[in-house]
């Protein structure tokens, strides 16, 4: 059983602060997407990617540390911007970081939680599941009247974090092909309607990964709280899509949305459940089909 539960609130985070927990990892996951001046082109899809670092240091939750997810916990060799690192150099990556055995962790981010899903993710992928994400992140702290800090990040001892892969947890182009003619398998689209409809075609081409249906990741979330909504509403929200049990695939852009829609899946009682890590930029890359 897992020592904390998978999503915390800011009164349940302050309590642990205030009691200054030992055993608690507290981190700032924020990844910017921007998107570039008119005319420019981006590899891998249509945004530029910005580090949140600076905005932490600005200004963050007390006791938080700034974990970067694509300069620490995705592949530089891959020609994907959030390829996820192997277990081993991502279990390597987060003990770094003082996480492991006898510590609980707690994710945030300053969106729509969908950059502390991926992270709450990529440790349920190697088998580490005390870890929590923060309910609405800094913006909900913020309109909770809760103070931000410009401290230093703490520093925690490298830990031992042993590696129990989930190899359903991430999966890769072949199996996504395979599902597309399995009704075995539900594909679930996290990005918005118009890019799943295809009048969006920011990816390069229009329309979505045949046979998939759509969840869109940012509707989870309440738009001036950013926390997620009553699962009751979620439950209903995702049976109204196709999405009741079954092997479960999610997708997106880059494999972050997807993990929000993911995580809430998870939430929801359902256990077989994957993340597609290259989603549509892969998948575009590649010449695949799409349906619209």
């Amino acid at each position: 059983m897992s020592a904390i539960e998978p999503l915390v609130s800011t009164d349940w985070l302050a309590g642990e602060l205030a009691a200054e927990a030992g055993d608690l990892r507290l981190f700032d996951c924020t990844v910017f997407l921007r998107r570039p001046p008119e005319g420019a082109s981006t590899a891998g899809g249509p945004y530029v990617v910005e580090s949140g670092r600076e905005s932490w240091a600005e200004g963050h939750i007390p006791g938080s540390g700034f974990i970067d997810l694509v300069a620490e916990l995705s592949d530089p060799d891959s020609q994907l911007r959030f390829t996820a690192l192997s277990a081993d150099r991502l279990a390597a990556a987060f003990a770094a970081r003082g996480i492991g055995e006898g510590t609980r962790v707690v994710l945030y981010d300053r969106a729509v939680n969908m950059w502390a899903t991926r992270v709450w993710w990529l440790l349920r992928s190697i088998g580490f599941d005390d870890a929590a994400v923060l309910d609405g992140g800094l913006r909900a702290w913020k309109s909770d009247g809760r103070e931000l800090s410009t401290d230093p990040a703490p520093e925690h001892p490298t830990a031992s974090l042993s590696v129990q892969t989930r190899p359903e947890a991430i999966v890769g182009r072949a199996e996504v092909e395979a599902a597309t003619t399995d009704d075995k398998v539900c594909l679930v689209n996290a990005l918005s309607p118009e890019l799943h409809s295809g009048a969006d075609a920011s990816y390069g081409r229009a329309g979505h990964i045949p046979g998939s249906t759509n969840v869109y990741a940012a509707g989870l979330v309440d738009p001036e709280t950013h926390r997620y909504k009553p699962l009751d509403e979620l439950r209903a929200t995702f049976e109204a899509a196709g999405v009741t049990g079954g092997r479960i695939v999610t997708w997106c852009g880059g494999g972050i949305a997807a993990t929000s829609d993911a995580f809430i899946l998870h939430r929801l009682g359902h256990s077989d459940l994957g993340i597609y890590d290259g989603s549509l930029s892969e998948w575009v890359a590649a010449g695949l089909p799409l349906e619209v």
